[in-house]
């Protein structure tokens, strides 16, 4: 695990340089903005609040909302969105009180040489930025043939790793303040998160993506070259959700101040919506249609219907009953309730460097028996999404895997696959809310989970949403999953618990039927994505090499494969090149069989991990 990245003892001696925004002084620095704020050019607040307002008063009403006082309404997140300097227009509940939960910033630019990051660093929103040190930290091909596209990501740039702060403030149509500004701390690459940041997950990093390459490693007759910048904020802490704004009747904008670049704010037109349809919010509901035995029990081999009902804060449903509007009805943009489908067709992801949590994928699962659950290593092959005939997939066996697990996607995976490669057609017939598992003949006894995740965007808010229920086969005996791994709340906590980020979801056992590799993506198994994102993550607080910071048991790592190796490293020896082929992957190594179990005679320990 040495090579992947500087010593930490090093970087802990960087961070401690690097000056930290503090809770403990975000009231003074609000204040010296407030009079940057004249000097850019930013408007009196007297002009707006009264000339008796002091800016120490503005400031202590960030700390003291009235939205936290009892029986207030609870503040909403709220998600900013800007787009090569221009910020999309963000529709809200009018006079609601707001904390700010998520912030996306995107340059980009098009290129057709391969000259890296050149035009987006001479020629973009960001090329005001420091741009020394940047490196290619990672690089990925996708494609299941020719033409592939090829991904580098890069990261190291001087404003990707520098502590940087944001000022989000309320103004009128003439630009003048309606409000006192709302403080946000970014944090920087080397720091540890409880301490002084505001969010969860920070990721600053820049990627160019080559279309066209004639293989996985040859993109020199492409043409086509785009480069980005992405500023990913999302999930705040607890204590950043204390500072919030609250939209007066003139507000008619949110200016967007970075501290890398505080004389060229960003502006984010608001529109006040009076008495909306729909509550904040996003609750998903699941139930079995298909009724037990009378003891209770669905007998293996049964067929079991389900249906999922999407539902605002409030209760009210955001789709008639029995029906899910076409495809070509919510994507890419979402639905006026704000139910959501698969968007990666028109804003592509990449877990870990790329906007995963803008994916949203609408899905369910079935896993089971519980006591047997563990990952899923067997490939789904791309046929199983397109077939006509199959609408939900059978990821793994009890004979094969050892486990059972099916998932559905909404659309089906033959209408919203099918549409895109197929037939377009697909993408305009109305669906459904209900589906059928099919528990197979051979299931072992015991508690099997039944899960669905999505994502619901409206009125600003942009939230995950996951609901989990238990169905008994073959036996009324309860039974549950023994986890290898944990206690995850070590680090996901104040904010960042597995119930707030990701997809809202704090039953691990209920995963591992989702993210099964898939041919198209092969990283979807939960250790693959988790050994991958906290490689990756030099803000995880813990030596990379020692397992025991989330491995439980000894044999919990003896399970290796070139997936679970490859998912952290980034090499292996020339021998393991010359028996198991190159690196082609930096999710799983290469596409050859990856998943399967290196030899028993190899591999038994792992140097520093404390187990």
């Amino acid at each position: 695990m040495g090579g992947l990245g500087a010593p930490r003892a090093s970087r802990e001696q960087s961070a401690s340089r690097m000056p930290s925004v503090l809770a403990t002084c975000r009231a003074a620095l609000l204040a010296s903005l407030a009079s940057l704020m004249l000097a850019c050019g930013g408007p009196d607040v007297s002009g707006e609040l009264g000339s008796d307002v002091a800016v120490e008063e503005q400031s202590q009403a960030v700390t003291e909302s009235d939205a936290l006082r009892p029986g207030s309404v609870k503040p909403v997140a709220l998600a900013l969105e800007v787009h090569n300097g221009e910020g999309k227009p963000v529709r809200v509940r009018a006079g609601g009180t707001f904390f700010i939960n998520q912030i996306d910033i995107r340059a980009i630019v098009q290129a057709t040489t391969d000259e890296g990051l050149k035009s987006l660093r001479t020629d973009s929103d960001f090329a005001g930025l420091g741009w020394a040190g940047v490196r290619v930290a990672d690089q990925e091909s996708t494609g299941l043939g020719a033409p592939f596209t090829r991904r580098r990501f890069y990261r190291a740039a001087a404003w990707m790793d520098v502590p940087s702060f944001f000022t989000v403030e309320p103004v009128d149509q003439h630009g003048r303040l309606t409000g006192a500004p709302v403080l946000v701390n970014a944090g920087s690459e080397y720091t540890r998160r409880t301490e002084s940041d505001d969010f969860f997950v920070r990721r600053f990093r820049a990627i160019q993506t080559a279309t066209g390459c004639a293989t996985k490693t040859d993109c020199s007759g492409s043409t086509a070259f785009e480069e980005e910048a992405l500023v990913e904020l999302r999930n705040a802490y607890d204590h950043a959700k204390a500072h919030t704004l609250t939209f007066q009747p003139n507000t008619r904008a949110l200016r967007l101040r970075w501290s890398l670049r505080p004389f060229a704010p960003y502006e984010i037109p608001v529109e006040q919506v009076k008495n909306p349809e729909y509550s904040y919010g996003f609750k998903l509901e699941l139930a079995a249609l298909t009724p037990p035995r009378p003891n209770g029990t669905y007998a293996p081999g049964s067929d079991i219907t389900f249906q999922l009902t999407l539902r605002d804060g409030a209760g009210k449903r955001l789709h008639p009953k029995g029906v899910l509007p076409p495809y070509n009805e919510v994507a890419p943009d979402g639905t006026e309730s704000g139910l959501q489908y698969y968007r990666a067709f028109f804003d592509a992801t990449t877990t870990y460097y790329r906007r995963k949590h803008r994916e949203r994928m609408l899905m369910a699962q079935i896993i089971g028996p519980a006591q047997n659950i563990q990952p899923v290593r067997s490939i789904v092959e791309l046929g199983a999404f397109l077939d006509p005939d199959i609408d939900a997939q059978v990821v793994a066996t009890p004979e094969r895997d050892g486990v059972f697990a099916q998932f559905t996607t909404f659309p089906f995976a033959n209408v919203l696959f099918g549409g895109a490669f197929i037939d377009p057609n697909l993408w305009n017939q109305i669906n459904t809310d209900t589906w059928t598992f099919t528990v197979p003949a051979n299931a072992a006894p015991g508690t099997y989970l039944v899960t669905a995740k999505g994502r619901r965007v409206y009125l600003g808010e942009d939230l995950p949403g996951s609901t989990t229920i238990e169905i008994q086969v073959g036996t009324p005996q309860h039974t549950q999953a023994t986890l290898t791994t944990g206690p995850c709340n070590s680090c996901h906590s104040q904010g960042g618990e597995l119930s707030q980020v990701l997809h809202a979801n704090d039953n691990r056992a209920a995963c591992a039927g989702c993210h099964a590799p898939l041919e198209f993506e092969l990283e979807g198994p939960i250790f693959v994505r988790t050994h991958f994102i906290h490689s990756r993550s030099n803000r995880f607080d813990a030596p990379l090499e020692k397992c025991s910071s989330c491995h439980l048991t000894k044999a919990s790592i003896q399970r290796t494969s070139k997936a679970a190796c490859l998912s952290c490293h980034k090499s292996y020896p020339d021998s393991h090149v010359a028996q198991f082929g190159p690196i082609e992957s930096m999710y799983v190594g290469n596409d050859r069989t990856p998943f399967q179990q290196c030899t028993g005679a190899c591999h038994t320990q792992h140097p520093g991990s404390g187990l």
